[in-house]
Order: structure tokens, then sequence, then C-alpha cells
């Protein structure tokens, strides 16, 4: 009995000795989220004109980083610029994040010019590729790409505003202030050797698996001035890419997309009013039409520019209307071009409606609408070839003598009788033109002979 209780003691021993073993190399061994192996890389991109629906897209996704506890945010960028609330909406993003942010020019040959220079120095860590370049990011007023003249007071109340925007948080990032100014103030540009040394980025990387690398155990400073050091050895990097519905989003809200839009709606209305009982062209015009709204809501439009639209249009059903020898119509393509690059407005880019797409919509929809416009015209002088008034204007021929207001002769017209009146006798056998119907009666003419 002693012997078994030693066996029972020893064995209690051993399972206990096991069970601390155990607890201890579970509380050694590194948590998930703190192995390298689970370091994940969100991956966002900026790619073409910044707009509301690209910055939806990374606001939405720096949000879902934060809300997965990501390790970094890298937004690759290759931009011409954008319109300026969307920029500050990403911005803003960016100031937020409670997850680093890495924004980093690429491709080789992109570039991050005008509201691109402006998100890129909002980063944690700003980087370029070789082979890019950022800057000339000068506010300006522009129609369809061409920059106009303003008032000396606003352009100087613009670029100041543009300049304490960018100095309120390039100083917190420790970046080189007056540099960045200067690229707002003399719209300098800048390539990537001397945006480095110029501590306007923080390095240059071939590559993203380049850049990730030097970022791993490097320390960072954020906004807030914490610090936090990155460690990115085994990252996995997850590309967050744009929603159908973001896609689509994104190409209503084009200029010239939105332009030519309103176009096919106004043209599809006009179509199904003109020529009711088509169908097709006003559910076109219809779908059309609303799209215009939805971009019309979130671009920047231009009151003046909806105004000279709907005057060519008006020019150009005056066109049909009137012999003008067509100086109504050419008045109305300029109406409508000039409409057409004043649409969307934007005091940060040239980004508007192009003149290409503005000439290549004005002439076509001026020379449908003018002929669609005369089609109805000439419609209101056809004589109706049913009914009644049919027959005013035929000849047929008289089959029983007509008395003078008698109303007893009767006439063959169209291969039918009818009873007759005239204000004189007419004999059977002539020929009679139809003058007017009373009733069931045909008040009729005699037909003159062609002389010889």
């Amino acid at each position: 009995m002693a012997a078994e209780s030693l066996r029972r003691a020893l064995l209690g021993a051993l399972i206990a000795a096991g069970a601390v073993l155990a607890f201890a190399a579970r509380a050694a061994a590194p948590s998930p989220a703190d192995s390298p192996a689970a370091a994940t890389v969100f991956e966002l991109r900026i790619d073409g004109d910044i707009e509301p629906i690209l910055a939806e897209y990374i606001v939405n996704g720096i949000e879902e980083a934060n809300r997965d506890r990501a390790s970094l945010i890298l937004i690759t960028i290759n931009t011409p610029g954008g319109l300026d609330t969307s920029m500050r909406s990403i911005i803003q993003a960016i100031l937020q994040s409670k997850v680093p942010v890495v924004n980093y020019v690429t491709p080789t040959g992109s570039r991050a010019a005008s509201a691109g220079f402006f998100i890129l120095l909002s980063a944690d860590v700003a980087a370029m590729s070789p082979g890019t370049d950022t800057g000339a990011a000068s506010p300006i007023i522009a129609i369809g790409g061409q920059p106009i003249q303003i008032d000396d007071t606003l352009h100087k109340k613009i670029v100041n505003e543009a300049t304490a925007y960018l100095r309120s948080y390039v100083a917190k990032r420790g970046r080189n202030v007056d540099l960045a100014a200067s690229a707002v103030t003399d719209a300098k540009a800048f390539s990537e050797k001397e945006s480095l040394d110029g501590k306007l980025i923080d390095m240059v990387a071939a590559s993203p698996e380049e850049l990730l690398s030097k970022l791993d155990g490097r320390t960072i400073t954020r906004f807030d001035g914490t610090t936090v050091q990155l460690s990115l050895a085994h990252a996995t990097v997850v590309e967050r890419d744009m929603t159908p519905r973001e896609k689509f989003l994104s190409w209503v809200v084009q200029p010239d997309v939105f332009f030519i839009l309103l176009i096919v709606g106004a043209l599809g209305l006009y179509t199904e009013f003109t020529h009711p009982g088509m169908f097709a062209p006003g559910v076109i015009g219809g779908i059309a039409a609303v799209l215009a709204l939805f971009a019309m809501h979130l671009l920047p439009v231009n009151l003046t520019g909806i105004v000279l639209i709907v005057l060519a249009m008006a020019l150009f059903v005056l066109e049909a209307k009137y012999p003008t020898h067509g100086i109504l119509g050419v008045g109305g393509v300029i109406s409508m071009v000039l409409g057409a690059l004043m649409l969307v407005r934007s005091p940060w880019t040239g980004m508007g409606v192009s003149l290409s797409a503005a000439l290549g919509v004005a002439i076509p929809f001026a020379i449908i609408v003018i002929i669609l416009m005369r089609f109805v015209l000439r419609s209101r002088k056809w004589k109706l070839a049913t009914g009644r008034e049919e027959l005013i204007g035929e000849v047929g021929e008289v089959t029983e003598p007509v008395g003078a207001g008698a109303g007893s002769g009767m006439v063959r017209v169209h291969g039918e009788l009818w009873k007759a009146a005239a204000s004189a006798a007419i004999p059977r056998g002539a020929r009679v033109r139809v003058t007017k119907m009373q009733g069931l009666t045909l008040e009729v003419e005699p037909v003159k002979p062609a002389q010889s």
C-alpha cells in the first residue's frame, strides 16, 4: 500500500510539473499580434484625378485598416491633382489615422502634382520612386484646362490660405516648410532626389518591396508626437481595390462623362417629348439625366456653364424654326462649347471638361436637335391621311347629277359613293373636287379641264 501511494504521488507531481512547463512555454511564446508574421500592410491607390469617389475610397480604406488593426497603410500615388474638397478629406483621414501611413509616388514616371503634393507630405513617411516628381501646387482657376486671370486680391487669398494649410501639418511632420511652401507660392516642382535632399520626403525606393525593407525596424514620429517602431520583416500586403460601386461612380463623376451624360439626358428627353411613343429615348435619357444630377451633386458645377448649355439648346430650336442660314446654329455650338468648358470649376487644377469632348458632343447634338425639330415643324404642315379631313381636296366623279344646293346627287370618291351638293348644277360624268364635308354630304365644285 505504501508503494502504491508513493507511485501515485510521483505521477501527480509529474503531471503538475508538465502543466507548469506548458504554461510557461505559452507565456514565453510571442503573441500573434507581436509576431512578425502577423504584420499586415494595407495598400491603397491614388491613380488619376482626385475626385469625391476616389476620396471616399481612400477614406474608407484607411478606416478599414484601423478597424483591422493593420501594421501600416501604404498609399501609392500617381496623380496630376484634383479637387480641393476631396484632397482635404484624404489628408484629414491620414492625419487622424491610428495606423501609420506611408505615401509613395510610384511607379517610375509617376507624379504627385498639385493636390497630390499636399497629400504626399501629409503622411507619416513620404517616399518616391526614381524618375518621379512632385510639387507644382500653385492654386489656379482654369476653364477647360486653361488658366484664367482673376483679381489679385482673390489670388493672394487663395495662395495664402493654401500655404497656411500646408504649413499646418508639414511642420509637425518635421519637413522643410519653406521649400514646401515654394511649391505653392512659386509653383516649384521637385524630382525625387531634390525632394530627398530638401527634406520634403523621407526616402527613395525603387519598389514597394524595397520600401518595406527600409521601413522595417524604423522608428517614426506620429502627428500627435508619439513614436512607433515599425516591424515589417514578414509583412503581408493586402491590396484594397475599389468596389464595383466605387469604380462605376468614379467613372460617372469624371467631368467629360458628366457632360456627356447631361447632354444624352437632355437629348433623350427632348426626343421623347417631340416623338412620343418611342420609349427608348425617354428611358435612356431619364437614366442619363439622373446620373448627371448625381455627378452634379458631387462636382463643383458652375451655374454659368449650365445657363450657356440651356441657351445653346434654345438656339438650336430657333435655328430649326427660322431661316437664319446657320447663324443661330453656329451660335448654339459656341455657347455649348463655352458652357462645357465652364461647367466644372476647380481652383486647384485645370480639371474640367476637355475641349475635344466639348466639340465632340456639341456639334452632333446641334445637328440632331435641328433635324428633329425640323421634322416636327414639317409634320405639322402635313395633311391628315385619315378621317374626314382625308377627303378634302380629293377629286371624284359625278355618278348622279348634282343640283344647285340640292344635295341629291352622288359622287364617287376613293371608290366610295357619297351624297353631294354644289352651288351650281353639275352633270353626270363630270370631275369634281371636294371642298367641304357636312355630315355625310360632300360639298363639291367642278374641276376645270386642262387647257391645251
